[in-house]
């Protein structure tokens, strides 16, 4: 018996819409990194990207626990001396909700060449309006949402 190896040209991607309201932060990006990598699929294999296209929407509805939204903070860099830059998470949704997400998806993946292949494969939306209704994306239920 032989160990299966999936080559690229295997590779069928289908299309999968997440409901971020559904769950909180957590949940939902472990989920979305799952399905961006492929490791729910039969034909996984680490080396070749096996991943599926996800559609994220409802970002604004975001939940946390805690008091994640003002504890959590982003932080960035300018290059600069003192060019120390901090967000609370209450801040960046109000910016910027889709960030959020993805920033905790980019965290979950491998950090591989492939890495950036799967993030373009991640389309995030604050509102429940997208535009991906012709590739026919199906409702991806995650586990223990309400």
């Amino acid at each position: 018996m032989k160990t299966y190896s999936a080559k690229p040209s295997d590779v069928t991607r289908a299309w999968y819409i997440v409901d971020a309201s559904s769950n909180t932060l957590g949940r939902v990006s472990t989920e979305i990194a799952q399905l961006l990598t492929g490791k729910k699929k039969p034909m996984f294999t680490s080396h070749i990207d096996c991943g599926d296209y996800v559609v994220v929407i409802n970002a604004d509805n975001l939940k946390v626990t805690g008091q994640k939204v003002t504890d959590k903070v982003y932080y960035r860099h300018s290059g600069f001396p003192g060019g120390l830059k901090e967000r609370t998470l209450q801040e960046q949704m109000a910016i910027d909700s889709t960030k959020v997400i993805e920033k905790a998806v980019y965290g979950m993946l491998p950090v591989n060449k492939l890495r950036d292949g799967r993030m373009m494969r991640l389309k995030v939306y604050s509102g429940a309006e997208h535009g991906h209704e012709a590739q026919k994306p199906v409702e991806y239920k995650i586990k223990g949402a309400k």
